[in-house]
């Protein structure tokens, strides 16, 4: 066994004091901080050597170890004073420190990144599962559903595999706590998905996520963020909104394949042979996330809201996002590009350039996004989806405008994309306001 596997081994099993929650929360706080004043002291001898990572050997301190049970002790806090559910606190903790020693043993025995995150979310997949199981049954005597609880365990494990592989595995109370702040919000939603949707919604982004690297369109990162994004579609939205997404990501993927060697010789072409990453994925499709949350909360009565408004802004934002992608990809490859702003000419790849078999591009990427929620959704007909095609088409102008006049000065390009697809989300909204097709509380 390796010293990595040792040390990850070691931190799960101080994650497993997260376990005396079932008692009471208070018991796994003082716990955590005891580990963590502990750790703080320690500075030789066995225990350094087994939890110390290189740069706490450089410090001669155990800061990996003290910042996991600081971590994890303010985790608790909100569950022993707070309204965190505790089987949250619990398997969030597990999870995470459990998915690192999986991933860890992945890595040595198959290498590669893939391997590494495949094992980190299988083995926190069920260790989260095995953990919120327990601590119901000590708490309540009773096991709680199963799709409820694989949603928690499924979506702390991608979350947490894509925030480690962003963060470089190593900033560990980062990664708890968004993770644990997350559940409690997939928790206070009350997800309605069966046990079918959860099975279904497994396979169907697990072939994803495989597909979209061995096709070259994603990095591990991109991938990672796409399958997040396509898991929560189907659990908190359903089928539609994943069909809407994917549909995003299949067409935008494979366009930028289009014509690849002759962009990249133009200078045009995306970086990494046109595999896109967790910036690129996130910056194009955080709206619609957000728009799936916000829908799911709004349903569930957490606020006062039309639902609709969400789903406006969902096809909004990702009609932007497609119109957007489109657009560069295919205009990306002809002559005579002229600036938005000036309409005067200008060289192919300068921000905020545009042509005019690009704009028909975008602009059939926004309607191809329309059509398909008009037969997705029952609730859209053919003005909200004339609604989500102008929101597309404005998106991406705002996008172009946003190139030609702020982009490139501390502004980078995922930035743009992401202010690109929040304007077209707010564009749906308002125009569907305007027609009404969605009312304020």
């Amino acid at each position: 066994m390796t010293s990595t596997v040792r040390r990850a081994g070691a931190f799960a099993a101080v994650g497993t004091l997260a376990v005396l929650a079932a008692a009471t929360p208070a018991a796994a706080v003082a716990a955590f901080v005891a580990v963590a004043g502990a750790a703080a002291t320690i500075t030789d001898g066995p225990a350094f050597e087994l939890f110390a990572r290189p740069g706490d050997r450089r410090d001669e301190r155990l800061k990996g170890l003290v910042g996991f049970a600081v971590a994890a002790a303010l985790l608790g806090g909100f569950a022993a004073v707070g309204d965190l559910p505790t089987r949250v606190f619990v398997g969030t903790v597990v999870l995470y420190a459990y998915g690192n020693f999986a991933g860890e043993i992945a890595r040595n025995r198959v290498g590669g990144e893939v391997a590494e995150a495949v094992g980190f979310v299988v083995g926190g997949l069920l260790a989260g599962v095995a953990a919120v199981q327990v601590t119901a049954l000590a708490i309540d005597a009773s096991m709680l559903p199963f799709a409820a609880v694989t949603v928690l365990a499924t979506t702390g494990a991608l979350v947490g595999a894509l925030l480690r592989s962003v963060l470089l595995g190593r900033d560990d109370p980062a990664v708890i706590l968004s993770v644990g702040l997350l559940l409690w919000l997939i928790t206070a939603l009350n997800v309605g998905a069966t046990t079918t949707d959860v099975l279904v919604a497994l396979g169907v982004t697990a072939a994803l996520g495989y597909t979209s690297y061995a096709l070259e369109t994603a990095s591990v990162e991109g991938m990672l963020a796409g399958v997040v994004l396509a898991f929560l579609a189907i659990v908190l939205g359903g089928y539609p909104w994943f069909a809407v997404m994917i549909a995003f990501f299949g067409i935008g993927g494979l366009s930028t394949k289009f014509r690849y060697d002759e962009k990249r010789e133009r200078g045009v072409a995306e970086e990494n042979d046109g595999a896109r990453g967790s910036a690129n994925v996130l910056g194009n499709a955080a709206v619609a996330l957000v728009a799936v949350l916000g829908y799911a909360a709004a349903s569930a009565d957490l606020f006062g809201a039309d639902p609709a408004l969400f789903l406006f802004a969902f096809a909004g934002s990702l009609a932007t996002a497609l119109a957007d992608t489109l657009s560069s990809e295919i205009g990306g490859v002809f002559d005579r590009p002229r600036l938005i702003t000036t309409l005067k000419r200008v060289d192919p790849g300068t921000d905020g350039a545009i042509t005019w078999q690009g704009e028909i591009a975008g602009a059939a990427g926004a309607a191809l996004v329309a059509v398909l929620s008009w037969l997705l959704f029952p609730s859209i007909a053919l003005d909200g989806a004339a609604v989500i095609g102008a929101a597309g088409v404005t998106g991406m102008t705002v996008d172009s405008l946003l190139g030609a006049t702020i982009e490139g000065d501390g502004v980078g390009n995922q930035s743009v994309n992401f202010l690109a697809t929040l304007s077209g989300g707010i564009a749906g909204t308002l125009f569907a306001l305007a027609v009404g097709l969605a009312g304020l509380p």
